[in-house]
């Protein structure tokens, strides 16, 4: 995948319909996603319980874009290699995950897949500067890991920005989890971030069998960032 910093929009389909998947990830894609994520929570790193790798290999053959998994486990080592085999084309980690986030962020790389970092909300910026050359991305949550729906915090705007700071000319992606919407999005755009993961806010009010809103709902996020841009 080239690298760019334009406006990607990343639904997450932990807000999709369980029972319909397959056609959930042909739909958003249809309707304007740029890739799609993947959440994975153990019920034991966060309070919820989702998807494991066979989970994961049944979604690959309808992501047709880019599928984006971002791991909420601890440990987190031992599964590396079974969600790079089951079709993830980047594994984001917890820098809370374990004792050794250079040796995760290693392990992920050398299974040939992107590599991401991710931030708690309680997490400061600095803690990853010796991290930066080893990630694809890194993930500011602006929520606390666990669950959908939830309210955004607003210093994540903040952090994305020193984030962008450190950075430099450094080909990573910034991402952005938790109470992504169009009202949220336009600050976020201009402190740096580049792609936003968007479950509610996408879903809300569509189905597979009326996708139409997924599409609106999309355009208005994008639409959103870009005017913060400029674009």
């Amino acid at each position: 995948m080239s690298f760019n910093r334009s406006i990607k929009i990343a639904p997450s389909i932990l807000s999709a319909d369980f029972a319909d998947f397959g056609r959930e990830i042909q739909a958003i894609e249809a309707e304007g996603a740029d890739w799609v994520h993947v959440d994975v929570m153990d019920g034991h790193f966060v309070p919820n319980l989702t998807f494991g790798p066979p989970a994961v290999k049944a979604f690959r053959p309808h992501v047709k874009t880019f599928m984006d998994v971002h791991l909420m486990i601890a440990p987190v080592d031992p599964y590396i290699e079974a969600y790079a085999e089951a079709g993830a084309d980047m594994i984001t980690a917890h820098l809370e995950a374990g004792p050794h986030i250079h040796r995760t962020l290693q392990a992920i790389k050398a299974t040939g897949k992107m590599a991401g970092v991710s931030l708690n909300p309680g997490t400061p910026p600095e803690s990853i500067e010796y991290l930066l050359d080893l990630v694809d991305m890194v993930l500011v949550m602006s929520v606390n890991p666990g669950f959908g729906g939830q309210k955004f915090i607003p210093s994540a705007v903040d952090k994305v920005a020193k984030v962008r700071e450190m950075i430099g000319d450094r080909e990573i992606h910034i991402q952005v989890d938790g109470g992504v919407d169009p009202n949220t999005v336009g600050a976020l755009a201009k402190a740096g971030a580049d792609c936003f993961v968007a479950g509610s806010a996408v879903f809300r009010g569509g189905s597979v069998g009326n996708p139409a809103p997924y599409g609106e709902n999309i355009r208005a996020i994008r639409s959103a960032a870009e005017k913060a841009l400029g674009e």
